[in-house]
């Protein structure tokens, strides 16, 4: 993919997932993100958004709504090939805009790339007045006695 002219940014549907799942599990393989299996991508799949140029997903991210104010952006994963043609960017304004549709006032992202969620217009809060997230998401995950992410807000409305 040499130009962003032919990407799309769509609803994921059941044909996306393998791929989609390899572009988000290379970035758990490193360590950047949680893993996703194919059951919970297919439970969750209304919720994500995929950009694609032809027939090829370059880039996905879903959206959960946590609280009737506060929604994240979970899984977002660029391909290789997509990186730094803003791709990720298009995913997270899609993502605020669908907030917006839905009435929820706050987008969070806990993310280890802070400054591309800052030029997304997000910034930098403590996870600690994110209870709705903490309580319901975190408390289950490997990494909470030592949590390394950067917890991101963006007004949506």
């Amino acid at each position: 993919m040499n130009t962003t002219s032919a990407l799309a940014v769509r609803r994921a549907t059941t044909k996306d997932i393998d791929q989609m799942l390899s572009i988000i599990n290379e970035y758990a393989r490193q360590g950047l993100m949680l893993p996703r299996t194919k059951i919970s991508v297919l439970e969750n799949l209304q919720s994500f958004l995929v950009a694609f140029d032809q027939d090829k997903v370059v880039g996905v991210a879903g959206l959960h709504i946590l609280w009737d104010d506060l929604a994240e952006i979970r899984s977002l994963a660029i391909s290789e090939s997509a990186k730094g043609l803003g791709v990720g960017k298009r995913l997270v304004l899609s993502l605020v805009e669908e907030c917006k549709n839905l009435g929820v006032k706050r987008v969070l992202a806990l993310t280890y790339q802070k400054e591309f969620f800052e030029k997304c217009g997000f910034y930098v809060v403590a996870k600690e007045t994110l209870p709705q997230k903490v309580w319901k998401d975190c408390i289950n995950c490997s990494k909470l006695p030592c949590c390394d992410e950067i917890a991101m807000i963006r007004e949506s409305c």
